[in-house]
């Protein structure tokens, strides 16, 4: 327990006293805003200045098909991606966002009146709470009462990530989603790094292992996860290389689903279609790094993946021909289509 206090102290000391902007940030893994898709973009349009400028998150994970559902926020610092999420969720939605940083939180809430009325709001539909991601029952979130959780660069920094992904997977309605991106290693981190105030408040020396992290999702009945999208990240500072220059790092954007999955994927013979209407993917659907669903085209498709299309949101959006009553062995399921380089880089997208 007292190495779990000295993370969450470390932590919010780094995030409220010695990170003032995203200016001050040592390496890439965080604040890769240039991957943020255009619907995003136009919302930042109306997003207050502080607010951004105290973001700190590396990726983009805000899912689409999002209207009227409720979305939890974990780690949801100066609230950039709570107000995305609140303009996306609409004046029927919630917005929920959990974070332990005081000044994060007095910065988030500062906010709220201004983007209920830039976006046209009659009442606001976000929320700010202060609590522990690891301990979502505290904060009053109760079982199955969460459509989608999202978390940007947030859940590495946790003591106890296998807690946090249980939380995850309470809180969630059957058939939910948890969509997020974070820093993962190639390797896993040598202890004295991991405690190490800059490399854990540059989301580096909590960097789960990505076995580990499978491993993980499995101990919790989760059996397959998907990744989105994955890009290298360069450290860009001598101090950190010489530290922690042997390990490769990486920004993942992973979604996973509340659903009864085989740990492998089977074929049944199953067809897919994506009917085109998720008003923000017109013409393509990205479910992940190797489904990207054309509109009207038909795609072959493992069992697991039928039932992330039609036991979720999703189902409203997609036709499936074929049941699981004939079993055809394993279905390759793997991302040979995808576009990686040498680096590591896997151009998935999120419509």
């Amino acid at each position: 327990m007292n190495g779990e206090k000295k993370t969450f102290e470390a932590v919010k000391d780094y995030y409220g006293k010695v990170l003032r902007s995203n200016k001050d940030l040592k390496t890439s893994a965080c604040c890769t805003t240039d991957s943020l898709p255009v619907r995003i973009r136009e919302i930042l349009k109306d997003i207050h200045p502080e607010v951004i400028e105290k973001f700190y998150g590396c990726g983009s994970p805000i899912p689409p098909a999002l209207t009227g559902k409720t979305v939890l926020d974990l780690g949801s610092g100066s609230g950039r991606d709570c107000f995305i999420l609140s303009k996306l969720v609409g004046p029927e939605g919630r917005v929920i966002g959990v974070d332990m940083t005081d000044t994060q939180l007095e910065t988030a809430r500062k906010h709220v009146g201004d983007h209920t009325r830039n976006f046209g709001f009659s009442k606001p539909n976000v929320e700010f709470f202060k609590g522990y991601i690891e301990d979502l029952e505290n904060v009053g979130i109760v079982s199955n009462s969460v459509d989608v959780v999202v978390s940007n660069c947030v859940i590495n920094l946790s003591p106890d990530k296998e807690r946090v992904f249980s939380e995850i997977f309470r809180v969630l309605k059957p058939g939910g989603e948890l969509y997020f991106s974070d820093v993962f290693s190639g390797r896993r981190v040598p202890k004295p790094l991991s405690a190490d105030p800059v490399l854990l408040g540059e989301c580096l020396g909590g960097a789960l292992y990505l076995e580990d992290f499978r491993r993980l999702l499995a101990r919790l009945g989760c059996h397959d996860y998907r990744v989105v999208a994955k890009s290298k990240i360069e450290l860009h500072n001598a101090e950190i290389e010489r530290k922690a220059g042997m390990i490769d790092f990486y920004s993942i954007t992973v979604r996973s689903f509340k659903l009864d999955l085989e740990d492998r994927c089977e074929d049944y013979g199953q067809v897919a279609y994506y009917l085109g209407t998720i008003p923000e993917c017109p013409h393509v659907f990205t479910l992940d790094d190797h489904h990207a669903f054309k509109t009207g085209q038909p795609l072959l498709v493992c069992g697991n993946t039928a039932s992330m299309l039609t036991e979720t949101r999703f189902a409203q959006h997609f036709k499936i021909v074929g049941d699981t009553s004939t079993h055809y062995g394993l279905f390759d399921c793997g991302p040979k289509g995808a576009r990686s380089s040498d680096n590591g880089e896997t151009k998935g997208a999120c419509c």
